[in-house]
């Protein structure tokens, strides 16, 4: 399964009224596990950067006004993504800006059906707590430290790590999924564990030992401690 977690940076908060997209981050998962393919883009607003966006983003005028306008790059940002989910924190936001450009390219339009928020997502398991990329980091241990402005590339990557914690942590299979059995003349080139040559000791103390024996001692011979 492909996925593309992706973030914009804009000008402000609405396109109607002027604002445009500055930058442009994805990075793609596949079953759930960043495959290192990225798509980053610097794009010239063809406006004035506000001072508060500057703030925010620091990305000034005279950085953005050699890059490329978003409809240089429009295409290969469609091209990138193509039917994959996207991954997206408050999701409205970027669509809005998304859709409002490709719209003036005269290309398809994202549909809403394509995006994953995972702003809904933090809402809905974390009522009432603090949903911005920020809490979340601070909730699920995810270091966060470079995110000293806001940079789509990197907000990207680290949505990455929040999205795989908010769905349940990515975890291995430990070879319990079924795979098929080699062929006639083929081997299997997978690594499997093997057994250790001296079991590792019990951590359990003495103590713990003897209040377990007493409990079980109280659930009567039916205990499936008991059964062997």
């Amino acid at each position: 399964m492909r996925e593309i977690v992706l973030d914009t940076e804009t000008t402000g908060f609405d396109p109607k009224s002027g604002d445009r997209i500055v930058e442009i981050g994805a990075v793609e998962l596949m079953g759930h596990v960043a495959t290192g393919k990225t798509f980053h883009e610097y794009i010239n607003p063809e406006r004035g950067m506000p001072d508060e966006a500057f703030q925010v983003h620091g990305l000034g005028d005279d950085f953005l006004r050699d890059k490329p306008k978003f409809a240089a790059v429009g295409q290969a940002f469609l091209d990138f993504v193509g039917d994959s989910k996207m991954v997206i924190h408050n999701a409205a936001f970027d669509m809005k800006f998304l859709n409002f450009e490709l719209g003036k390219m005269g290309l398809r339009q994202l549909p809403w059906e394509q995006a994953i928020d995972t702003l809904a997502i933090a809402r809905k398991k974390f009522p009432g707590s603090p949903s911005s990329l920020d809490a979340l980091c601070r909730r699920f241990g995810i270091d966060n430290g470079a995110r000293t402005l806001h940079g789509a590339l990197l907000d990207s990557e680290i949505l990455a790590e929040v999205y795989l914690e908010l769905i349940g942590g990515k975890q291995p299979d430990f070879g319990l999924s079924t795979r098929a059995e080699p062929k006639e003349g083929e081997t299997h080139t997978e690594w499997t564990p093997r057994p250790r040559p001296v079991p590792l000791p019990s951590r359990l103390s003495e103590k713990e030992t003897a209040a377990h024996a007493e409990f079980v001692g109280k659930l009567g011979g039916g205990a499936v401690w008991l059964k062997t």
